[in-house]
Parts: structure tokens; C-alpha cells; sequence
């Protein structure tokens, strides 16, 4: 999203019968660390790559991933496209938007879907058990970690960073998106909002005790992820405010329509 980010648990099985996959330890090489300091950030180009190689090939577990996501929003939906793959995701991405009859619903639709990937009691013990600890510098650098790995299917290549905390003190919990392929697919700041940020940043800290700020930029089409990071209120959020992308086909048509004025923000958003 909202990349609807899609967030798999800690620990999965490559076993695609299941929709809820039973746990397995991950290799050894991914065991994480919790690195916090009262420094500044490191730089982005200092961070821990997910992806292997610069441009991001999907794999087995990736494809499983896509067809999972898939199915739980056509559920949401009560529709599918007949495109297959990634662009078929997209489709039904817009038709999400369509069917909200506000941003609202949208955004109340794209938790529900993201809830639904998850065993029920998982999130519930994740919030109470592993959120509190350390000042939940641990749970937030744990799902940093899980998003850059599993979640590269649907944003493209990403890297773990630091980013600053609230208390002044730095923690490896970011996760940089270098071209969210999400949103570059969907051409739509208003899908990018109601259908990924919003609910992402909602579904984190409320069904998981994870704050979440989700910083899209929609001139180079980067993301940033602040795991452990509170977002502004709804009126001071620059990224609301955001005018419809040039390659949007509706802001397009809006601008013939208008005699080519500047539409101040993008009306989906």
C-alpha cells in the first residue's frame, strides 16, 4: 500500500495450502538487533539491504505473497479482475476506492484486509507481550525488519535505516523504499493514502502497539518508514495535501475539464 504495506508474521512457512501459515524459525543470518543511540541517523546508503540485487526479482515466496494479498482484498472488494498478477492487484486496488463511499471506508476496508492476513490471537499477544518491551524499541526494529524482507513484492527494493525517535535517542526501525512500485503502478496519490498509508500507520498501532509514520515522496516515488515514530494529526500532514500526480489519468482529464488549472490537492486523498 498504503503501500497497503503487507506485513506477513515473524516466523512463516513457504507451504501455500494455508492462509495462515504455521511458524518456522527464520535462518540464522536474519536474526535481528536492536541498535539504538543518542546519535543522529545513519545514512540511508548505511543501511542493511533487503534485496540482493539493485532491481528486485520476485520470487516463489513473492508470488505467494501477491496471490495471498490478492484474495484477502477480492474478498474485501466482491470483485476481481481478470488481469493477472501485479496488474490485476492494481485493478482491484481502484475498485477498493471505488466502492468506499468516503476515504473513511476505504481506509476501515484496507485495516480489515491487512487484519485478515494474520491469525487472530498473533496480533493480540504481538501488542501485549512484545510491544511494552524496551520501550517498544524492540517490536518496532522486529517489524522494520519483517516489512523490508516480505514486503519487497509489493513496494520494490528496500532498506533498513535509523530513524530518530521521539526521546531523542536513534533506533534501526526504518524501512526505505527506494521506488514504491505501489505507487507508481497505481499513478494516484489517493490510492497511495486511503489504500496504504493511512490504514498502515492505523493498523500498526492499533492492533499491533506499533507507532508507524509513513512519509511517501510523490516527486521520486521513495518511501520512509518510521516504525516507533507517532504521525501528525490528520491537519498537519503534508502528505494529504499532496496535488494529483502528473501521470494520473483522472488528473488528466480534471485539468481539460478546468482549462488546465492547478487542482490545489488530490481529491481522492
Amino acid at each position: 500500500m498504503k503501500p497497503l504495506a503487507l506485513l506477513r508474521p515473524l516466523t512463516i512457512s513457504s507451504a501455500p495450502s494455508n492462509p495462515l501459515f504455521q511458524p518456522q524459525s527464520l535462518p540464522q543470518k536474519h536474526a535481528f538487533r536492536v541498535l539504538c543511540s543518542s546519535f543522529d541517523s545513519k545514512p540511508i546508503q548505511d543501511g542493511y539491504t533487503a534485496a540482493k540485487p539493485d532491481n528486485y526479482k520476485p520470487g516463489v515466496l513473492d508470488d505467494l505473497f501477491l496471490n495471498l494479498f490478492r484474495n484477502k482484498m477480492v474478498q474485501e472488494v466482491g470483485w476481481d479482475s481478470e488481469k493477472p498478477g501485479y496488474e490485476g492487484l492494481i485493478e482491484v486496488a481502484n475498485r477498493l476506492m471505488m466502492r468506499g463511499r468516503t476515504n473513511s471506508d476505504t481506509k476501515e476496508a484496507a485495516v480489515r484486509i491487512l487484519i485478515s492476513l494474520f491469525p487472530p490471537f498473533l496480533l493480540e499477544l504481538y501488542r501485549i507481550l512484545i510491544a511494552p518491551i524496551g520501550g517498544g524499541k524492540i517490536a518496532a526494529t522486529m517489524v522494520a525488519r519483517v516489512t523490508a524482507l516480505s514486503c519487497q513484492w509489493l513496494m520494490g527494493t528496500c532498506t533498513i535505516n535509523s530513524v530518530d525517535l521521539p526521546d531523542g535517542t536513534s533506533c534501526r526501525s526504518g524501512v526505505f523504499v527506494e521506488r514504491c512500485k505501489y505507487l507508481e503502478e497505481s499513478k494516484c496519490v489517493g490510492i497511495c493514502i486511503n489504500t496504504c498509508k493511512l490504514p498502515t500507520q492505523a493498523f500498526f498501532k492499533d492492533y499491533m502497539g506499533v507507532p508507524l509514520l509513513m512519509e511517501p515522496n510523490f516527486i521520486d516515488y521513495s518511501c520512509q518508514f518510521r516504525f516507533g515514530v507517532l504521525p501528525p494529526l490528520p491537519e498537519d500532514d503534508i502528505s494529504l495535501k499532496e496535488p494529483c500526480l502528473e501521470i494520473c489519468p483522472n488528473a488528466t482529464r480534471r485539468r481539460k475539464v478546468a482549462g488546465d488549472m492547478d487542482v490545489p490537492h488530490c481529491p481522492k486523498a
